[in-house]
């Protein structure tokens, strides 16, 4: 949220203090921050809002569309007045010339909410953390295809994203002319489960690559229902890989081994990484020459990022010196939500442009699309969702 001009803050400072004094004597008093909001029941609300109204000075009729949220806290009668819209509020408005306190400034971005994509009130096009983006050019189209861009889909927290932007963003590529290869590096075989197909009926995996030297990739292979994308599935049986390859020699090198000859086949290989920084994750970040780390826009998924890019590190020092971090993907991301906000925008204050400009939002249609075992580029060809994946496909071949 943007800062405050001071003659506004001392305003609405005396405004929230004279509410809080109002309806101090309406019910039980309570100590907040006035710039946050002010304690209330709802029997209250009425005064604060009157008051509010009346101490303003705002017309009523500009007064009126400011949203009040009520919120139950730690099961008493106590509630509290959210007043950051007031905030939001003050800041979109403007004062003639003759008004005794200066103007205020540019009015806040309008937001694509499901994208996070903003324009500010001159046109110039913002991303979602506010940072100036310019349209991303539509990938040329290739003469000839490999050898392939390897990229690995990492965070060792689960559900933050991994196996919907592996599926989307491949399948996205895909209708960019890009050769793509997905590869379920997840024993939970979401990524399979994800395209259509049963883990538990296929007879080989990508843990008998692995395991099987006389089991090549190509026997193993699957076509899946977008044209230019194959899959190399798996299904449980690869949790028992992680113990098999403990006394293996170079046991970290496995999968980019196995991947090799299949690369001058495929412009784009995306391997989808399990929930955990073991053996598998770091066979999958030493076959890749770059990471991509899906970030829910949530406090807990944003503590485990600087674990991971130890990980990362130590992988280059010791292992892939090729190895890249492409970027961080917020996803999830709710731009109603104060809380997604905050995150999105601490972590662009920590990684900077590493942050992918273009954002994932929530919607329904991700879940239906599992149901259905397809992309959401086709399932939903017009959603935001499919829209969000083709430019962040875009975004990823322009880097």
């Amino acid at each position: 949220m943007r800062s405050m001009p001071r003659h506004i803050h001392a305003h609405l400072a005396d405004v929230c203090a004279s509410t809080r004094k109002a309806i101090a004597e309406a019910c039980a008093p309570s100590l907040v921050d006035p710039l946050v909001g002010i304690a209330t029941t709802r029997s209250a609300l009425p005064i604060a809002r009157e008051f509010t109204a009346a101490r303003t000075p705002l017309a009523a009729r500009e007064v009126a569309p400011l949203e009040f949220s009520i919120r139950r806290q730690d099961d008493v009668s106590l509630h509290r007045l959210i007043g950051r819209e007031v905030h939001r509020y003050m800041a979109k408005s403007t004062f003639s010339a003759d008004d005794e306190r200066s103007p205020v400034g540019d009015p806040e971005p309008t937001f694509d909410l499901p994208m996070g994509r903003a324009t500010s009130p001159g046109g110039a096009p913002l991303d979602a953390a506010g940072r100036p983006v310019a349209p991303f050019p539509d990938p040329p189209v290739l003469e000839q295809h490999g050898p392939a861009w390897v990229l690995a889909m990492c965070n060792q927290k689960g559900g933050v994203g991994k196996t919907t932007s592996t599926i989307n963003l491949g399948a996205a590529l895909a209708e960019w002319g890009r050769r793509v290869l997905l590869v379920d590096f997840d024993p939970q075989g979401a990524l399979s489960v994800g395209l259509g197909v049963n883990p538990h009926d296929l007879d080989r995996t990508i843990y008998n690559v692995l395991i099987e030297r006389d089991v090549a990739v190509d026997d193993v292979l699957l076509k899946t229902n977008t044209p230019g994308m194959d899959l190399l599935p798996s299904n449980i049986d690869l949790s028992a890989a992680e113990i098999q390859l403990v006394n293996e020699v170079a046991r970290e090198q496995v999968l980019a081994r196995i991947l090799a000859p299949v690369l001058p086949d495929y412009d784009i290989v995306l391997i989808d990484c399990q929930p955990s920084l073991g053996l598998l994750t770091i066979n999958a970040l030493t076959a890749a020459d770059s990471v991509i780390i899906p970030l829910e826009c949530e406090f807990f998924a944003l503590r485990g990022v600087a674990l991971l890019m130890q990980t990362v590190e130590k992988v280059r020092e010791r292992l892939n010196p090729r190895l890249e971090v492409e970027g961080i993907l917020a996803t999830m991301y709710d731009p109603r939500t104060l809380h997604s906000r905050e995150v999105l925008s601490r972590v662009v204050e920590a990684f900077g442009d590493r942050v992918f400009h273009t954002v994932i939002g929530r919607t329904v249609r991700f879940p239906e699309t599992t149901v259905v075992g397809e992309p959401i580029t086709t399932y939903a060809s017009s959603s935001v969702g499919a829209r969000a994946y083709r430019e962040l496909a875009k975004e990823v071949l322009a880097r």
